[in-house]
């Protein structure tokens, strides 16, 4: 039984993120097809060097526009991703989220995820107090 099969029949994957998660696998065999062998892998590695660079740039453009959803996707994206065992994807959508809060206050950070700040002023002080070098 495959990953893909498995999640048919899972609640954990809708079909929604399937096709999703379908359309990224096929696109990335397509452009990073398996060589039958290791002899005859090297012996087309170094003719096509130059040709890989063309598919290489297509898969970084796919990769762009096919994350340029809203957070609900990436997040099951995510899930998805994690519970089919597809590195690729889960390092692509993670990174993705790590964008989003890259360089960003903790208050831009909870208004980006919708997260309710529930330190009290105390907590938020010794907070400060325990990692002021965060602060400098």
């Amino acid at each position: 039984m495959t990953a893909l099969t498995t999640a048919s029949r899972s609640p954990n994957v809708d079909s929604k993120i399937l096709s999703k998660v379908i359309k990224y696998c096929k696109k990335h065999v397509q452009t990073n097809p398996k060589p039958a062998n290791s002899g005859a892998a090297a012996d087309a590695k170094s003719s096509t060097s130059t040709a890989d660079a063309a598919p290489a740039e297509d898969l970084k453009s796919f990769d762009a526009e096919f994350v340029k959803v809203d957070q609900a996707t990436i997040f099951d994206l995510i899930l998805a991703a994690n519970y089919l065992n597809i590195k690729g994807l889960l390092d692509l959508t993670c990174q993705t989220v790590a964008d989003m809060i890259k360089d960003k206050t903790p208050e831009k950070i909870r208004k980006i995820f919708n997260i309710k700040n529930d330190f009290t002023p105390e907590e938020k002080a010794e907070i400060r107090k325990e990692n002021q070098w965060a602060f400098e």
